[in-house]
């Protein structure tokens, strides 16, 4: 059931009461977590906090606290599946949740006692009808020995008759809807695709209640972002809720110039400012992020001797001397720094980067500390999927939480550092895959596989990291071939899991068109691939399009989602 008034139908009904929180391991839940935190925190709500990186840990999480608590809050998962029929809970079990993830579970829109969908009111879910999807059962079987012995046998007869032809006209309206039902239910489900961001719903339940703190707008903010430089939103997705974004951040951080209103240095502020689409550019050299980003990558084909070529040419252009770029961004003179962004903008035109410039916000606190959304993502989701082990599998969750916190710029700077390493890895690979020819078309879609061994490979099997691999390298093979039947196609990409167990993890990535609403269908078309050839598959994951798969079935299952998308 969708909830209408996230004060009184969610937070006043938890407020008094003992709280688990079951959490998604991505930036967006982190940042709806944070928010939900610090509001919890102003009205001393006693919860429990459980990170959840698949549907296997949130039903053993479940399990496990079902007996202590009776509200859960799920933050970006259990959206899209039957949750009643997954966990089978007492009756006396509520569930509310905020996922990002659609289409929304019909079974979960219509249940009216136990589930509660937080979902921005404004968002186009496109429900089917609660009569085309559900129907009563009717007793259809009459029983026909209550006719009185004294009627006339032909009297008899005609009412049989007329029995069954009833009843065969009930069964084949009952054939009809169930075809029909199956039609909707198909067309509805077909694709995945994500709504508005969770950490901005959160913000919006801390504003209807006066309790917004510039803090949790940040935090708001980092989670629309995540949902940008993962290519989960339009476009025009992101601008809308941007310029949302934008009156919020007016009316917190407003400086009046008179000597009594200005703030210390010390203090937070969020801005809003068109920034380059280079990553992590403000804590890196220029050289190393026009390298490492994807898009002025696969614009500039930097794989290529010729790309590297045009990389000088483009530097030149600017007028920016190698020198310079190549050393810390904020050692750069300051002269060069002074009009640098329309300086690059104007040369990007020219090399048909026109897109290089972005709506976005940053933060400042003290002498030194200026960050942008994008930075806080990539540092973020890389300590969140870091390799290197750390104790126990849910410190890099809590590592991941800390760092979107003020007093930690350490764990930020940390997450920094692994982005860059993340980014180079990425790069690394792209360039190898598309110099190496590794990615090959399959009829209707592209697919690339890396083999153990290859450089970064264990990065890639963690799904975030996998995700943002396939969509860069989707983004240069389409700038890089000349089919151009090729450049209309998705991507399969697999990478090793685990050896030991012989798994591979796959994840399918939807084309890269100018008109690309980023609606997936990867995630049906591979559980029917799965079932069709019995492939020992795991659908573990919140994304549908990203599955397990035992090695020695990948070609039968291959086969089978050739054959399924032809």
């Amino acid at each position: 059931m969708f909830v209408s008034d996230c004060r009184r139908e969610f937070y006043e009904a938890i407020v008094s009461q003992r709280v688990l929180l079951l959490v998604a391991s991505d930036v967006d839940a982190l940042c709806a977590c944070k928010i939900l935190q610090a509001l919890f925190q102003c009205d001393h709500v006693q919860y429990t906090l459980v990170p959840v990186s698949g549907w296997q840990e949130l039903e053993t999480a479940f399990l496990e606290h079902k007996d202590q608590f009776k509200y859960f809050v799920l933050i970006n998962c259990g959206a899209n599946v039957d949750l009643l029929e997954i966990l089978q809970p007492e009756e006396d079990t509520f569930f509310f949740v905020c996922d990002s993830h659609r289409p929304i579970n019909v079974v979960n829109v219509y249940n009216d006692t136990q589930i509660k969908l937080l979902v921005k009111q404004d968002d186009d879910l496109d429900v089917p009808a609660y009569d085309d999807i559900f129907r009563d059962e009717e007793d259809e079987e009459e029983d026909s020995e209550n006719e009185s012995d004294g009627s006339e046998p032909s009297e008899k007869r005609r009412r049989f008759e007329e029995d069954v032809i009833e009843r065969t006209m009930k069964r084949r309206q009952r054939r009809e809807w169930e075809a029909r039902r199956r039609e909707i239910l198909f067309d509805y489900e077909q694709y995945e695709y994500h709504g508005t961001s969770s950490a901005m719903v959160m913000f919006d339940l801390a504003w209807i209640m006066s309790k917004d703190l510039n803090d949790m707008l940040w935090w708001a903010i980092v989670g629309l972002t995540d949902q940008w430089v993962q290519d989960k939103i339009t476009q025009m997705k992101y601008v809308t809720d941007i310029g949302i974004l934008q009156r919020h951040v007016s009316r917190h951080n407003h400086r009046n110039e008179d000597e009594e209103n200005t703030l210390s240095i010390d203090c937070m502020r969020i801005a809003f400012e068109y920034d380059l689409r280079l990553a992590l550019y403000q804590h890196w050299s220029l050289y190393e992020s026009l390298c490492n980003t994807s898009y002025t990558s696969a614009s500039l084909k930097l794989w290529s001797v010729q790309g590297q070529k045009r990389l000088h040419e483009f530097l030149a252009d600017i007028g920016l001397p190698l020198k310079q770029v190549k050393q810390k961004f904020n050692s750069m003179d300051v002269s060069l720094k002074e009009n640098l962004r329309e300086m690059i903008e104007e040369s990007a035109n020219k090399f048909g980067m026109k897109d290089l410039r972005v709506q976005t916000f940053s933060i400042h606190f003290g002498f030194k500390n200026k960050f942008s959304a994008s930075d806080i993502v990539y540092a973020t989701a890389s300590l969140m999927e870091n390799i290197e082990k750390e104790g126990p599998e849910t410190t890099n969750f809590i590592k991941a939480l800390d760092s979107l916190s003020r007093g930690n710029l350490d764990k930020l700077h940390q997450g920094l550092d692994l982005a860059k390493k993340q980014l180079r890895a990425i790069q690394q690979t792209i360039a190898s895959c598309i110099c190496t020819n590794l990615v090959i078309s399959q009829g209707p879609f592209l697919y690339c596989s890396l083999m153990e061994g290859t450089p970064d490979v264990k990065l890639f099997s963690k799904p975030v990291s996998l995700c943002l691999l396939s969509k860069y390298l989707l983004k240069s093979f389409v700038c890089s071939t000349k089919n151009k039947r090729c450049k209309l196609l998705p991507l399969v990409m697999a990478a090793p899991m685990d050896v030991e167990q012989g798994t591979v993890i796959m994840v399918g990535i939807p084309p890269e068109t100018e008109s690309s609403d980023k609606k997936n269908f990867f995630g049906r078309a591979f559980e029917k691939a799965a079932d069709s050839t019995s492939s020992r598959t795991l659908h573990n994951h919140f994304d549908m399009s990203i599955i397990e798969l035992k090695t020695e079935d990948r070609s039968k299952f291959l086969d089978a989602l050739i054959s399924l998308l032809s």
